[in-house]
């Protein structure tokens, strides 16, 4: 036997990769499959099964769920309308409007509003602008126009409660004066007089008392007593009582003296002393007596 036939056959039947012998029964091969290699026999057979198994029952049973057992909820999506301005509309001109939008009145309120005309609209909610679904409402509020009140009587009142009387009451008052018969500082008329509806708020005019006018009494001394009384009844003052002053000369009939003195001012209706000369008997004016 020759020593390279023996080793040529050795080297035949080693099995190794590089030698031209077929594959024994016990090599295996690789499939690919889900993240790398597994096995190409039986068993990786099996465990690629199991995972697309798994897989697909997963799926559909997301399907199942979402789609019989918990269905989603459809999205409707609404037609949103814009609502309209409807301050200073009336009813009917506000209904027109919100009909063209596909909108309706919701609750109608009312308030007092010191300028807004009666029966307009003064709010609204939502407000202009905003939006809103076909068959929303949409709530207003009306104006009942200004409110009003009589004026209260605060005449023969002190200015100061006057003032009080009319300012609680809602209404601004601006002051005036003059002179009357009445007491100092006593009301003698408002501007509406008392009684009369106005608007709130107004200004109501107050007129109080300066007293009675002040007369500066004239210098009646020297004077007959008769001119005096007519000088002293023309200036609204009353000649109170005469104190005679017997005389012998020429002064029988003439005022000497006066009380308030000359130059003194004194309110109308206010009374002044005299002093007349006489001739040893009272003789009265008025008669000649």
């Amino acid at each position: 036997m020759k020593l390279g036939s023996s080793m040529r056959r050795r080297r035949g039947s080693s099995g190794s990769p590089g030698g031209g012998g077929r594959r024994g029964g016990n090599d295996r091969g690789w499939w690919p499959g889900l993240g790398g290699l597994v096995p190409s026999g039986g068993r990786g057979r099996l465990l690629l099964l199991a995972v697309v198994a798994l897989l697909t029952g997963s799926g559909g049973g997301y399907l199942y769920a979402t789609q019989v057992v918990f269905p989603a909820d459809e999205v409707q999506v609404a037609n949103f309308r814009t609502v309209p301005d409807l301050r200073g509309m009336a009813l009917d001109e506000a209904r027109t409007a919100l009909d063209d939008m596909e909108l309706a009145y919701g609750e109608v309120d009312s308030i007092q509003h010191p300028e807004a005309t009666e029966s307009r609209i003064v709010g609204q909610t939502p407000l202009p602008g905003q939006l809103g679904v076909p068959g929303g409402t949409v709530d207003v509020t009306i104006s009942l126009g200004p409110e009003r009140r009589p004026v209260p009587d605060v005449t023969r009142l002190i200015a100061s409660r006057a003032l009080t009387v009319l300012e609680t009451t809602g209404f601004a008052v601006q002051v005036d004066s003059t002179e009357s018969d009445a007491p100092a500082g006593r009301v003698v008329e408002t501007d509406p007089a008392a009684g009369e509806e106005v608007v709130l708020p107004s200004e109501i005019r107050v007129t109080v008392s300066l007293g009675p006018p002040l007369v500066e009494l004239p210098d009646l001394v020297g004077m007959q007593e008769v001119r005096a009384r007519q000088i002293l009844d023309s200036l609204g003052l009353e000649v109170g009582e005469v104190e005679a002053q017997f005389r012998f000369g020429f002064n029988q009939g003439e005022v000497l003296g006066q009380l308030p003195e000359a130059g003194t001012e004194v309110p109308q209706g206010s009374v002044v002393r005299l002093e007349v000369g006489r001739r040893g008997f009272m003789r009265n004016p008025q008669d000649g007596t």
